[in-house]
């Protein structure tokens, strides 16, 4: 077990050395099956190509700890937290480096969800209530005021395909993450805002060293070269990326920050960074989006009740804590693991030991019970969630989707063979509500921060730009440098509409919940999740994950191997991933045994082996600290002290 000290020294002109073991693909697993599908399925592809895998060790800290998805974030992160600051300063600064250096992920361009729990009001809660100090911050993404719901209805009346949809303007939601973060730091920040954004200033204006995943992503991109301000950053003049270990200047963002620095948010939703990104948005010569000035001037960040879960697990109680509507993730995860609980009876028995892997691989019969509850549960997420200011929960609450009793009949529907399709549930005893099921559309790429700093305080905070590098549209001013040359760099735009139904009702004309509506949030499946002692109310893990509408099983495998499985956080994160698609198994390419795929499709299971890039992010507390993980399959580190 590693200790944060002995890693947290991350220079940023040699960080691409800790990072150049992602590209090697001598690294990955030892492959186990012998009969990998070689079927290929875009649809459901990784919303961010891999870029190798990585071996890690779990770091074990004393005081404090703070994981995100690149080094240079990472250690931003840790200096807040050595100077004084606590987890939300933290945060913010991990968010701003993050931006510079996995720009694909996330950004100031784009939104977030976020937990935060104030350590100093912890107190024993109630049955399925929040914690006390317990608050969730929702920074997602809104649609423009002008928007229709025929947004992505193309000229043939069907519609559009993804990539049609996704470049240019039209995809573009009004942006929510600095204003979220401007608001939990006003409630709970210790140290200056300014403060908080030098790291980035500082990394921004004398560079960082181009890391083996931005390569990576950046060789297998297209549609960003399409963008000249992109083009010019991104790419030499010879058109190709930057190579691994370059130094990369980002001055425009730099100055961005300056301005944010000292006006806070009001410097990116108003004055001439919101008209450079409304004029960027409205003028895309193929494909125009609607977000004004009034949209970003406007947009409000709120404040909601984090849904709690109560859960067992090895005789303990725990509370399960996410995000709300509009975010899918805490309903669905609870309800997986709930409906798993009533057809699994041995927990611990799940392990196939016989594997060749470290720990083990699930085995085809755990797959199986887990497969047909995400079924069920992937039913009712289609069916009934949705931005709650525009979609009424079933039966009045939210809760209804995991109360035990309803949770334990559809658990009866779950045999020994799958059932591939299956219909959403009548919770709280309702009929179906007026909506249409939605389609099962592919959702993209984010970035995960899990931190407790040392005052307890802890927080879990999914950020996204929605696909990888998001529209594909680079914010530039246009400014000169004092020599007259233009100042290169800028930031990306989200795409995050496109996380609406592309169609806004089914054949009949019936509506689909999340469907395109001004001003709505999209339906998010991001899970960022606290998990606490429910006698005590105090924290036990931060967690969560990237991985598009996969984020919810990434999630849910961690939770399962940490709180059933008694596993490190590393270990948890390092189990072979598994998904479900439509009617599809998906299984982590290369990291199960061809018997167990022989055994899950004689029970029914169409298999797909693909690649499953998580970026899986955990602290669990412990009796004399912290123990972290980062994902092995990319750019990850934990740190503390």
């Amino acid at each position: 077990m590693a200790t944060g000290r002995a890693i947290r020294a991350v220079p940023a002109l040699i960080a691409v050395a800790l990072l150049s073991a992602c590209a090697n693909p001598s690294l990955a697993p030892q492959a186990l099956s012998s009969k990998a599908s070689t079927s290929v399925i875009p649809a459901i592809q990784q919303p961010e190509g891999a870029s190798g895998y990585t071996n890690k060790r779990g770091v074990n800290t004393t005081q404090f700890a703070v994981a995100a998805a690149n080094p240079l974030a990472t250690q931003a992160g840790y200096d807040i937290l050595k100077a004084g600051g606590n987890a939300i300063d933290a945060a913010i600064a991990v968010q701003m480096v993050l931006g510079l250096v996995e720009p694909q992920s996330s950004g100031i361009g784009g939104g977030a969800f976020m937990l935060y729990f104030d350590a100093a009001k912890k107190c024993a809660p109630a049955a399925s209530q929040s914690p006390c100090g317990l608050q969730a911050f929702d920074g997602r993404e809104t649609a423009p005021a002008l928007t229709t719901e025929n947004l992505f209805i193309g000229n043939d009346g069907k519609p559009m395909a993804f990539i049609e949809a996704v470049v240019g303007g039209r995809s573009v939601g009004t942006l929510g993450a600095v204003r979220m973060l401007e608001l939990a730091h006003q409630q709970h920040g210790k140290l200056a805002w300014a403060a908080l954004l030098q790291p980035a200033i500082d990394l921004a204006s004398h560079g960082f060293a181009v890391s083996p995943r931005m390569n990576t992503l950046l060789q297998t991109e297209i549609a960003l070269k399409k963008d000249p301000v992109a083009l010019a950053y991104f790419y030499d003049k010879a058109g190709q990326p930057w190579p691994v270990g370059h130094i990369l200047k980002n001055p425009e963002y730099a100055e961005v920050l300056k301005m944010m620095a000292r006006d806070g948010s009001k410097a990116l939703h108003t004055g001439e960074v919101a008209e450079a990104i409304v004029r960027k948005v409205q003028t895309h010569p193929t494909n125009a989006g609607k977000l004004s000035m009034a949209d970003l001037s406007s947009y409000k960040p709120k404040i909601r009740e984090a849904f709690c879960t109560d859960y067992v697990a090895m005789q303990k109680q725990y509370l399960l804590c996410g995000m709300p509507p509009p975010s899918s993730g805490a309903i669905t995860i609870a309800q997986i693991l709930t409906i798993l609980q009533n057809v699994t009876t041995a927990p611990q028995a799940i392990l196939d030991k016989a594997s060749t892997s470290a720990n083990g691989v699930p085995s085809a019969d755990w797959l199986h019970r887990y497969t047909e509850a995400a079924r069920l549960a992937f039913a009712d997420r289609a069916q009934y969630i949705g931005d709650p200011d525009f979609v009424a929960a079933p039966a009045g609450d939210w809760k209804s989707l995991i109360n035990t009793s309803y949770l334990a009949s559809r658990a009866q529907l779950i045999g020994e063979q799958s059932m591939k399709t299956v219909k959403a549930g009548e919770p709280g005893g309702s009929r179906l509500t007026g909506y249409a099921p939605m389609l099962e559309q592919i959702e993209h790429g984010t970035s995960h921060i899990s931190i407790v700093d040392g005052s307890g305080n802890a927080l879990a905070m999914t950020t996204t730009i929605e696909d990888a590098w998001g529209s594909r549209q680079m914010v530039n001013r246009g400014k000169l440098d004092a020599s007259g040359n233009p100042i290169l760099g800028g930031f990306l735009l989200n795409n995050q509409l496109t996380d609406f139904s592309f169609a806004p009702t089914d054949a009949d004309g019936k509506p689909i919940a999340n469907r395109v509506q001004p001003l709505k949030r999209p339906r998010s499946s991001m899970s960022p999740t606290l998990v606490f002692d429910k006698a005590t109310g105090e924290i036990v893990a931060s967690l969560g994950s990237p991985g598009g509408a996969l984020i919810i099983h990434f999630v849910a495998k961690t939770l399962h191997g940490m709180l059933n499985w008694e596993m490190r956080p590393q270990d948890a994160i390092n189990l072979p991933n598994f998904s479900v698609w439509e009617d599809r198994l998906l299984l982590e390419k290369n990291r199960y045994p061809a018997a167990t795929v022989e055994v899950l499709k004689a029970r029914g299971h169409e298999v797909r082996e693909i690649n499953m890039t998580s970026g899986l992010q955990g602290i669990q507390k412990t009796n004399g600290g912290f123990l972290g993980g980062a994902d092995p399959r990319r750019e990850g580190v934990v740190l503390g002290d």
